[in-house]
């Protein structure tokens, strides 16, 4: 009767800590955009096989073998202990998720993740109850994977869920079709680039705000899913113009959203290397960026970008830059800690404009926002008054108070090479003050990883005071290149978190102090 007793409670136990213990599974899932391939990845830069998962294992064989062998006391005492170690395993994995930088966020589909996992533990739980001798021992032993190996889980929940996501993601997709097939008078503006597209996106939504009626995708909701769900449920009825950020990782993404959105005009604000981990090639980066040209009517392209100027002839094409053989440039510029001056000409006309905004790529931002503003008719004094009161998008050059009565930068989510090379150029604008930079460098750029973080590293070096690394590994790169310089390396700072990196800065800073958080990156990239 005791061993009956003991099998109902392990079940129900070990089946309730491997859906919880699941929690850091589904968290670095959702980092990696759901593809088993990315987290397959992050799988083998984080030892899924530490000795103490090992040893819970071997606890649970000989849990099993008690069980199944009717040996009472050392059932108990190894029940006892394989719990005790799965309650560590679960609470610990949930401690993990809370102190991330990016916690898992608790979607519907987590959701129906959660709900798969637990019915799937359950399930195995349940048979291993009710069937017998080494068949039930088994069983328990595949309940002891599910909850020490948390991965194994975690794909089984990938496999069952991924059909039925396909199928909500269709039918959500072709509510949204017929939504924006419904608004024959709206203007979809569809904004891509490696970088550059969620600030031009939210200046053009200042800018026509001032006599549109506008709807923006919120946020960072480039995917085809965060396109429609933008639509589902914050598209207006009075909506005149619909901006849609366009982001992607793989060739067809933008494609993809194009099918959804049906953009009248397209805006290109960069082409350059990022994500080269799945797309291989600068140049697929800029067929899938040119999708979005294939498919708009009218096309707005960034001509300093030469990738972009090379291309820009074969479509009906307004340039913009900052050289005068632009249709529309920016010109006589000044900047500084305060922001930008500038002119902007367009139609033979000069506007003269102020923002607060940091660094040159605000100007080209700024520039694209007033070249499609111009276009869908808007007065110059509205785009005046407009630029004049655009605040940063936030964690992207965002001048914020800081600790110890220091000045922050924020420019966390920024992951670009030649956006980081422009927000160190902005940081060594505040001339007196002690510089730092604090950053784990960039990611997703393939065989161009090192050159860029490198890069990162000489600029750092040339132009901070003191610069905090965060990542033994992510590191290496960018310390190699300060070594080769003069850099002080009594300055010069390694770290393995962003937690860590704050202790020390406020052993440094003070009023006159700086920092430029440049990339946040999230947990699965931090090593």
């Amino acid at each position: 009767m005791e061993i009956i007793i003991l099998k109902a409670v392990v079940a129900l136990a070990l089946s309730v800590c491997a859906t919880l213990g699941a929690t850091r599974q589904l968290q670095m899932l959702q980092q990696n955009s759901y593809f088993a391939s990315r987290y397959f990845g992050w799988l083998k830069e984080n030892k899924p096989f530490a000795f103490g998962r090992i040893f819970s294992l071997i606890l649970g064989a000989v849990l099993c073998f008690a069980l199944a062998a009717g040996y009472t006391v050392l059932a108990f005492v190894s029940a006892a202990l394989s719990l005790f170690a799965a309650y560590l395993f679960a609470t610990g994995s949930i401690k993990k998720n809370r102190r991330s930088i990016k916690p898992l966020v608790v979607t519907a589909r987590v959701k129906r993740m959660y709900a798969a996992g637990a019915i799937i533990s359950l399930a195995v739980a349940a048979a291993a109850f009710f069937c017998h001798s080494w068949v039930s021992s088994l069983l328990f032993g595949l309940l002891f994977i599910l909850c020490f190996l948390p991965f194994t889980l975690a794909f089984i929940i990938l496999a069952i869920t991924s059909p039925i996501e396909k199928a909500i993601a269709k039918k959500y997709i072709n509510e949204a079709k017929k939504i924006l097939a419904s608004r024959s008078f709206m203007t979809t503006v569809g904004i891509t680039g490696s970088y550059g597209k969620t600030g031009t996106k939210f200046i053009l939504s200042s800018l026509l705000g001032e006599s549109l009626n506008v709807t923006a995708t919120p946020g960072s909701f480039n995917t085809p899913m965060g396109v429609v769900r933008t639509v589902r449920e914050h598209l207006r009825p009075e909506t005149e113009v619909f901006l849609c950020e366009m982001g992607a990782k793989k060739r067809g993404d933008i494609k993809e959203i194009c099918d959804i959105a049906k953009p009248q005009i397209g805006v290109v604000t960069s082409v350059g290397p990022q994500h080269l981990d799945t797309f291989g090639s600068i140049e697929a980066v800029a067929d899938t960026k040119f999708e979005l040209c294939d498919a708009a009517k009218e096309v707005f392209l960034n001509y300093d970008n030469e990738i972009i100027r090379a291309r820009g002839a074969a479509y009906n094409t307004t340039s913009y830059g900052t050289t005068p053989d632009c249709d529309v440039y920016a010109d006589n510029i000044t900047y500084g800690s305060f922001g930008a001056k500038f002119e902007v000409v367009c139609d033979g006309e000069r506007i003269p404009l102020e923002t607060r905004l940091l660094g040159r790529h605000s100007v080209l931002n700024i520039t694209a926002g007033v070249a499609v503003a111009k276009r869908l008719g808007l007065k110059n004094r509205a785009i005046t008054y407009a630029v004049s009161r655009l605040k940063p998008t936030e964690h992207r050059l965002e001048l914020k108070p800081f600790i110890n009565g220091s000045l922050m930068i924020d420019d966390a989510y920024n992951a670009n090479p030649e956006g980081c090379l422009e927000a160190v150029n902005v940081l060594s604008s505040f001339e007196g003050m002690k510089k730092v930079i604090i950053t784990p460098g960039l990611v997703e750029l393939g065989e161009r990883e090192y050159e860029c973080n490198y890069n990162l590293g000489l600029a750092a070096a040339q132009k901070c005071d003191i610069i905090i690394l965060v990542g033994q590994k992510r590191a290496i790169p960018m310390s190699d290149a300060i070594k080769t310089t003069a850099f002080s390396e009594k300055n010069l700072f390694i770290v393995s978190s962003f937690a860590e990196a704050m202790e020390r800065l406020r052993e440094i800073a003070d009023n006159n102090t700086v920092t430029l958080i440049e990339n946040d990156l999230p947990d699965n990239y931090l090593k």
